[in-house]
């Protein structure tokens, strides 16, 4: 047999009966008069085929059915008055989820403390955070799989098929070998261009990788490249290995591996000086964002503003 569909109305007079255990009382709680009350809580108790009363001209008292009932109701009725601000919460982007995407550089900068923030301003939102690099991160915000990414480009040169905000730029260093003769001294350009190189592979960040043959080609050089390596901090143990140079950038200087050495080839001097290439690291997100990724976006820009 079906179940009978009960308002949420005929829960609240039974509740109000249940508590005062009065009828005129519960009618006037409840801003109605006795009359209807009584014929609510007869139209409950044929919906559910059990007496919730037991009543004569002096008291009124739960049954054994209504008392089991009593706390379940209390809970529904709790739980039902919260479902509005939980609507609003939740539209307002103050709850649900946001899953973000990052690349290891902006872990050593401004993320950390971008996410305390969020976490204290939004504590009902569960934040998911993954590290990945910028080719699987447009990837997923493509199929809708992530809110938003942090991924590394050169200036300029965010994806146009996303939304984007600057939130980082900073210069390259080299890496190099500890036991390298680049590692200390005057920097040799014409040295530093024959030297095999370590970098990611280009459709990690294309832009970024152009521009770092660019400076090569700009000298009268092709890169020999030694080897790819997809995260960074792979390319630095790699370096320490001694199997090449890495193009990094400046936050990864925080990364003290043991046996590299971070060379800043810009503050060099004299005619073979190199012009250098920066990178950019960008928020992205969809621009359909959701309201989370609209208050995390939000966050950023008040961070950024007040240089955090």
């Amino acid at each position: 047999m079906k179940e009978p569909n009960i308002e949420l109305r005929l829960w609240r007079q039974f509740l109000a009966v249940a508590e005062e255990l009065h009828f005129g009382r519960a009618a006037r709680r409840l801003h109605m008069t006795q009359p209807p009350l009584t014929q609510a809580i007869a139209l409950l108790e044929r919906h559910l085929d059990v007496r919730l009363f037991e009543r004569n001209k002096r008291r009124v008292e739960l049954s054994a059915a209504g008392a089991a009932l009593l706390p379940q109701v209390q809970a529904l009725l709790a739980h039902a008055a919260r479902l509005p601000p939980m609507a609003r919460a939740a539209a307002g982007g103050e709850s649900g989820h946001l899953h973000l995407a990052f690349v290891s550089t902006i872990g050593f900068t401004h993320l950390p403390a971008w996410v305390r923030a969020f976490r204290e301003r939004y504590p009902a939102v569960q934040l998911e955070l993954t590290e990945a690099t910028g080719d699987v991160q447009l990837d997923a915000l493509a199929r809708g799989a992530i809110d938003g990414g942090l991924l590394l480009h050169s200036p300029g040169r965010a994806p146009a098929e996303f939304e984007s905000m600057a939130v980082d730029r900073e210069a390259l260093l080299l890496a190099v070998p500890k036991r390298h003769s680049l590692a200390a001294g005057k920097l040799d350009a014409a040295q530093v261009m024959q030297t095999p190189l370590v970098i990611f592979p280009r459709h990690i960040a294309p832009s970024l990788y152009d521009a770092i043959f660019a400076l090569y080609h700009s000298a009268q050089h092709t890169p020999r490249i030694a080897q790819e390596a997809v995260q960074m901090q792979t390319i630095v143990n790699l370096v320490s290995a001694g199997l090449g140079v890495a193009w990094v950038p400046a936050s990864v200087r925080r990364f003290q591996r043991p046996g590299v050495v971070y060379r800043d080839i810009a503050a060099q001097r004299g005619k073979h000086r190199l012009s250098l290439p920066e990178c950019e690291t960008s928020l992205v997100w969809s621009r359909e964002a959701s309201a989370t990724m609209k208050n995390f976006i939000t966050l950023t820009k008040a961070r950024m503003r007040l240089g955090q």
